[in-house]
């Protein structure tokens, strides 16, 4: 992987003016890999798009890190079932 594919911790940490222990919570969680580029903490760019999501659970809806583990799992679950809901709508759309 190119270093250009990962975003420093300190950037994010500035950009979403949060603090780094924030990320060492989430990484202890799982909900995160912190990678090493150069001695440097960072985030690869295609786990951008969750973390964003995990900041915006945290903050417009104040939840804890274990609620956020659980929010994650259960937004996972629903895309499954939406998934599944569409491939049996297809299923029964060529039998009508």
């Amino acid at each position: 992987m190119a270093d250009n594919d990962f975003i420093p911790i300190s950037t994010l940490c500035n950009h979403y003016t949060i603090e780094v222990s924030f990320f060492k919570q989430l990484q202890d969680a799982g909900l995160v890999e912190i990678q090493y580029v150069e001695k440097t903490q960072c985030l690869h760019q295609n786990n951008l798009a969750t973390f964003e999501k995990i900041i915006r659970i945290h903050k417009e809806l104040q939840v804890n890190i274990e609620g956020i583990d659980v929010v994650l799992n259960l937004l996972e679950r629903v895309e499954i079932l939406n998934n599944e809901l569409q491939l049996v709508k297809t299923r029964l759309g060529l039998y009508e």
